[in-house]
């Protein structure tokens, strides 16, 4: 049986189990749960805290999880990353009082306030900036203001709490994080339960990236149609009872299927339709 580590709470934690539920698996309905077995899919969940989910799966007892890059990257862990899952996205980067630094290379000699001590440390030894790092679970921005630190190194998202602080954005980011899915380092990547778990969150994540497209064009239209539509392989292209007319099916991209729709009403096309796609194998 498969054990899978997933996230019992913050951002991670809903994103994570709704994708996990559109891929077929069972998920707890109550937040308590802390084990759930799936037995028609040879799964066990473990509901874990996001930061200990990378230790769990570099020691062997979990085969697989789903954490966070900046977490793993923080954890020192002995595990990597096989599958970004597109959702929890966020930009790490350093903030300072305006006129304090300009960027990384003049932190020699200051207090760096963060609570990625892992990420940071690595980063300003990279760099060959002699600085400190203290540790902080949290609201990290008022480290400054209370004189623990000259620098602060957060996720940066709209630079609002930030901004309200007094504080702004400095130097180039750090990293940039999402939910990925991770494995031990040297594990086997070939296993067939692995693959197929894996196989289910890319056909998600296609899933939600596509919309199928069906409309009727002009057979003398068809090529100029299709340029605009040749789905992954290529598109289902059937004769309609009307002579002179075909009907196309094809994928495509759902951020673009609107202006997709408005060329192909210009060329001609007409009964244009999207639906959406629950799952897929590609």
């Amino acid at each position: 049986m498969l054990r899978i580590a997933i996230p019992n709470k913050g951002s991670l934690s809903g994103p994570a189990s709704a994708m996990l539920h559109e891929a077929g698996y069972q998920q707890r309905k109550e937040s308590k749960e802390l084990v759930l077995v799936d037995p028609e899919n040879a799964v066990e969940f473990f509901y874990l805290r996001p930061r200990d989910i990378a230790i769990y799966v570099s020691s062997g007892r979990l085969d697989i999880g789903i954490t966070g890059r900046d977490l793993l990257l923080d954890s020192g862990a002995s595990a990597e990353e096989i599958l970004p899952l597109g959702f929890a996205r966020s930009t790490f980067r350093y903030a300072t009082r305006p006129g304090t630094a300009d960027g990384v290379a003049e932190f020699g000699g200051m207090t760096v306030a963060t609570s990625y001590e892992g990420i940071v440390a690595k980063h300003l030894a990279d760099n060959g900036v002699d600085a400190s790092v203290v540790h902080l679970d949290g609201a990290v921005e008022t480290a400054i203001e209370l004189g623990v630190a000259q620098i602060i190194a957060d996720v940066v998202e709209t630079g609002t709490s930030l901004r309200n602080a007094g504080l702004e954005v400095i130097g180039e980011p750090i990293m940039t994080s999402e939910a990925i899915v991770i494995r031990r380092t040297g594990a086997d990547s070939e296993s067939p339960k692995v693959q197929q778990f894996l196989r289910r969150l890319q056909g998600v994540l296609v899933a939600r990236s596509y919309v199928m497209m069906d409309y009727d064009c002009r057979a003398e239209h068809l090529e100029r149609a299709v340029a605009l539509t040749p789905g992954l392989e290529s598109p289902t292209v059937s004769p309609l009872h009307n002579e002179g007319w075909v009907a196309v099916r094809a994928m495509v991209p759902a951020k673009e299927a609107q202006r997709i729709m408005d060329d192909l009403y210009e060329l001609g096309a007409r009964a244009i339709l999207t639906t959406a796609i629950h799952a897929c194998r590609l």
